[in-house]
């Protein structure tokens, strides 16, 4: 199974929590995506639910010379969340990335001030939040949000992502009380593998598409 592109793979998710919503399984949802990728995907989402949009920045920590692979993520100004495995197989320490994990830190800071535009972060407590991004490989960047999101108390807390890897469900057990997903398969190497177009995201795309949501 292979899908058109973010929006196609968006459409399918929509359809499931769509047909949730109607059971009243998903009451009073928000819908935040982790941007770039998971932004075109949670737009379509968010209008299928008739819920706000809006993001949560992450930062994925890739590992030395192969920057693809998530290795740690960061969100707002907490400390950073990393797969301890993956640091002993690659003989590294949280110190060792220090460099790295301030430069992504600055990265995080400037993306939440150009997608929010100025606008408050949304009321999590008590809500039903979807988080959304593209895909899961390792699942580390989910982590870090999901954690995130559970300290704002929400009243259900659920990801859905189109496709992702027995890996990063595995690890991500606990974490959300509901994992969604469209595919997945049983070899898997990366998200891009299951898209015919997985082009990167402009941040003047994620920009446009937050504004229309937000009626700009």
């Amino acid at each position: 199974m292979r899908f058109q592109d973010r929006r196609e793979a968006g459409r399918e998710l929509a359809a499931r929590l769509v047909e949730r919503q109607r059971q009243g399984t998903l009451d009073d949802p928000v819908v935040l995506a982790l941007p770039r990728g998971g932004v075109p995907v949670a737009d379509e989402i968010a209008g299928a639910l008739h819920a706000p949009l809006d993001v949560l920045v992450v930062r994925k920590i890739g590992a030395p010379y192969n920057p693809e692979v998530g290795i740690g993520a960061l969100v707002g100004d907490q400390p950073p969340i990393f797969d301890e495995r993956a640091l002993a197989v690659l003989d590294l320490t949280p110190e060792r990335l220090s460099v790295q994990v301030d430069a992504e830190r600055a990265e995080l800071r400037r993306r939440e001030e150009l997608y929010r535009g100025g606008r408050p972060a949304p009321v999590l407590g008590g809500r039903t939040v979807v988080v959304v991004d593209d895909g899961l490989a390792t699942g580390v960047t989910a982590r870090a949000a999901l954690r995130a999101v559970r300290a704002a108390a929400p009243a259900h807390l659920l990801l859905a992502v189109p496709v992702c890897s027995r890996q990063a469900t595995a690890a991500l057990r606990g974490e959300a009380d509901e994992i969604l997903y469209v595919y997945q398969p049983p070899y898997f190497e990366a998200v891009g593998q299951w898209y015919d177009d997985f082009a990167q995201l402009t941040d003047d795309e994620v920009v446009r598409t937050l504004s229309a949501a937000h009626g700009g």
